[in-house]
Formats: structure tokens, sequence, C-alpha cells
């Protein structure tokens, strides 16, 4: 049976090492910083996992890490978007084949936006893998399709697999209410993605939880946490501190999430193999004057529990 998801999912990065080889120890201690400080979920591969610049078997690799370290203690969400809706299965049924409940799907670009077209893409999936649950991923373009609300409801409502919604199109806020209000009775939940950028919004519009990056997986908790017991303002008072770095990593991406990791003591290097804007002196130095702002919000690495 599988554990239903909200709170904090963290899209977990995919570490390297200095030889430019995939890092598994560094993944175990990663999936371990999340579960420590309070995650309900954590996402493998994700866009901010650099999963285009991975081999199938890279990949496999690291979600087995994954699953090693949660050890069934919280749900892992495979990413298993593809180019094909026969690709996407198969990543489907080896996250089955580990245990994984759900996976995260975006439909191509190039199935377009007729909904149609995605509504099949999303079908065949689903027949293929019995039993799988899908979260429905809705990206902004470039990146993502940017599907309206009413193709969106049309297209779950025909599914009964996709049980969860991540809406991060921009502004995602008016989708969501209009997601929720009309939503079918399979449906879950609806995720926020956005980096957390814009997760008091979509939390006051009902969204379950929210996939942020990693770095900030313990903020995200304690943001979380205020939220659903009431303490609204403590939970804005967490956003406003964070989001200058937000703002900082929406420009920096995977460079930034791993940049922070190493300066936490998480990672011990923060090399990427994505294409990414340059990184500089100055763009640290910046970061590190930020970090100091919020550094009593943060878990210090001696407190976290070794990845076994």
């Amino acid at each position: 049976m599988s554990m239903n998801l909200n709170g904090i999912l963290p899209v977990l990065p995919t570490p390297f090492s200095a030889a430019g080889t995939i890092d598994p120890g560094a993944m175990a201690r990663i999936t371990a910083f999340a579960l420590d400080v309070g995650a309900t979920g954590v996402v493998f591969p994700g866009f901010a996992s650099e999963v285009d610049n991975l081999t199938a078997e890279e990949r496999e690799t690291l979600l087995r890490e994954v699953v090693r370290v949660v050890a069934g203690r919280i749900p892992v969400v495979a990413g298993a978007s593809a180019p094909s809706a026969e690709e996407a299965a198969g990543h489907a049924r080896r996250a089955r084949a580990l245990g994984i409940a759900h996976v995260m799907i975006q439909a191509p670009k190039s199935v377009g936006v007729d909904k149609a077209a995605v509504a099949a893409f999303y079908r065949e999936i689903a027949e293929a893998v019995p039993g799988i649950e899908i979260v429905l991923q809705n990206a902004p373009a470039p990146r993502g399709s940017d599907l309206k609300p009413d193709v969106l409801l049309e297209i779950i409502s025909g599914n009964s697999a996709i049980t969860y919604l991540k809406e991060e199109t921009i502004p995602a806020g008016p989708a969501i209410s209009a997601i929720l209000a009309d939503k079918p009775a399979h449906l879950k939940g609806v995720i926020g993605g956005g980096g957390a950028r814009y997760i008091i919004d979509e939390y006051v519009r009902g969204a379950c939880g929210a996939m942020p990056a990693a770095e900030f997986t313990d903020v995200h908790v304690a943001l979380d946490r205020a939220f659903r017991s009431g303490a609204v303002e403590a939970a804005r008072d967490l956003y406003t501190r964070t989001l200058p770095l937000l703002l900082i990593q929406a420009n920096l991406r995977m460079a930034f999430t791993k940049y922070v990791l190493t300066r936490r003591g998480i990672l011990t290097n923060h090399i990427c193999r994505a294409p990414l804007p340059a990184f500089d002196a100055v763009d640290r130095s910046e970061i590190d004057a930020w970090l100091g702002r919020v550094a009593d919000l943060l878990v210090p690495a001696a407190s976290l529990q070794a990845a076994e």
C-alpha cells in the first residue's frame, strides 16, 4: 500500500566525484540529510537532478541507493519523464521493481498540448504499468508544456492512475485553485514546484506539499510545519528570510544547490554536468553572505545522522 504524498519532498541533486563519475556515497549522504531534517518524501531523478545528463545505468544505480537509505520510511517519487510513453513506462516498471509506488512524469514537448494526445500519452503508461501512481508534472515553457487547468482536469478525470499533480506553471496559484475547485475524487492532491519561490501562495490555495531543491529542506520542513499548525505568520517569516537565496538559486540552479550543500558539509564538491550559467567569486561571496543571515535556521551538519 503506497503512502500519501504531502509536506516537503525535495528533489535530490546528483552528486559527482572529482573525476566526474556519479558518487553513490554522496547520494546516500544527501538522502540521509533529507530524512534527518524531516522530509516527508524524496524525489529522484528530476530536472534538478540533471537527469538529462545521466545514463540509464547511472540513474538506476543512484535510485537504488536512495531506496536503500530511505528503507521504506517515507515515499520515494521516481522521475520517469521520457521522450516517449514506452520509455517512460520502462522507467516506471524499474521503479516498481524497487518497491516505488509513485512516478513523476511530464509529457514530452513532442506530444504537444492537445488534450487528446496528452491524455493518450498518460493512458499508455498507466495501461503498461498497472498499479503505478502517476504525479503529472506540469512545468512551464520552454521546458514544459504549460497545460491549462481545463486541459489538466479532463486528462486527470479520464485516468485514475494520475493521483497527484505537480503544478509549477507561472503563476501557479490560480491554476492550483482552479484544479482543486473541480478535482476528480481520485486526485489526492496538488503539489507545488517552482523551487519553493511561491510556496506560501501555493499553500494558501490548498497545495498538499512542495517539491523544492534539497539545500534548505530543514527550513522548508519548518515552514511547512508552521503553516499546517496554524502559525502562518511564522511560516511567512521563514519564507521571507529564505527568498533572497531562492532567487539566486533560480539563476544558478543545480550549481547553487550543490554549492550550498558543500558549504553545509553534506557534499564535498559542487561539480555539475549540466550546462549552467557562469558561477564566479562574486556569486560565491553573495551566497555566503545570505547564508550567514539564515545560519540560525540551518541544522548543523555535525548533528545529522551519518548515512549507513
